[in-house]
């Protein structure tokens, strides 16, 4: 798992004014959190209402070098990020569940994942993946998956459930909707496709979500949060891309928005998600990736 970094240089540590900015954007992120189990009508930001981004594009955005058109080479969490994205975003539009008999003291890592509708999302990727659930012989937990929808099994039996060429995929997906293009660069010995950043504004407004979250917007509980924000956030830390949204911030605004991420690191996904209006395989994902 990825770990924070800190900028170099003296830290500022200073408490803005604008840093209790939550309480008077309390009553929208309720209103928000009303709204965002159902994906068609929790577009409250522009980004999602311009181009309606899975949580999974969002994320491979934030890691996408805007020039170069692909995500770091040394980053090795983006693929398992990417799988949690998708769990998440199959949960929130109301297509799978936790186990809930008896199971509500039970730990999130130990709970299975069970399908709850098979309507499809429309999205190729969920969609898959939805398959891969409904059809597997028995129940799997979040964690199990991630990896399996990544590979990452030793069981040969097992290999058919992962999702291949999921970056790739992802960024066509960006390239139809008008973010991304597409271009062949030469490194030498081997020629690779890249996907550049064309719609700027888009990537801008996006990190500035991000940014606002963990600043002007921030609520002091993730509750009162808007969930697809709440997972984008944890996600992002988990896939190593999260930075890349804080790095154009000021040192002092930086090591304010670092502090939150912290805070919320430092939940208990097990505790958090035995309050009211939760989402158990938002806080499960969660789990799997902070535990």
């Amino acid at each position: 798992m990825s770990t924070l970094t800190k900028r170099s240089g003296e830290s500022v540590v200073q408490r803005r004014k604008t840093a209790g900015g939550g309480s008077n954007s309390g009553g929208a992120a309720d209103r928000e959190a009303d709204d965002d189990d159902h994906y068609e009508e929790q577009d409250v930001d522009e980004v999602s209402k311009e181009t309606r981004m899975t949580l999974m594009e969002e994320v491979l955005l934030l890691g996408i070098k805007d020039r170069e058109g692909y995500t770091s080479f040394w980053n090795d969490c983006i693929s398992s990020g990417l799988r949690g994205c998708m769990l998440i975003e199959l949960g929130l539009r109301g297509r799978i569940e936790l186990e809930k008999s008896g199971m509500r003291r039970k730990s999130l890592l130990n709970r299975k994942v069970l399908l709850k509708s098979d309507t499809p999302t429309g999205d190729v990727l969920l969609d898959e993946a939805l398959k891969h659930i409904k059809e597997t012989d028995q129940p799997e937990s979040v964690q199990n998956w991630i990896e399996l929808l990544s590979g990452e099994t030793w069981n040969p039996l097992k290999l058919r459930y992962q999702l291949r060429n999921v970056r790739e995929r992802l960024a066509k997906n960006l390239v139809e909707k008008g973010v991304l293009t597409t271009e062949k660069q030469n490194f030498l010995l081997f020629d690779m496709t890249t996907h550049p950043v064309i719609n700027s504004t888009i990537k801008q407004k996006l990190v500035k979500r991000v940014q606002d979250g963990m600043l002007s917007r921030w609520p002091n509980d993730p509750h009162r949060m808007e969930k697809r924000l709440l997972a984008l956030v944890y996600l992002s830390h988990a896939s190593d891309v999260l930075e890349n949204a804080f790095a154009p911030l000021s040192d002092e605004d930086y090591e304010i928005a670092m502090k939150r991420v912290r805070e919320l690191l430092d939940l208990d996904p097990d505790a958090e998600a035995m309050k009211g209006n939760t989402n158990d395989v938002l806080w499960s994902v969660i789990a799997a990736f902070v535990k």
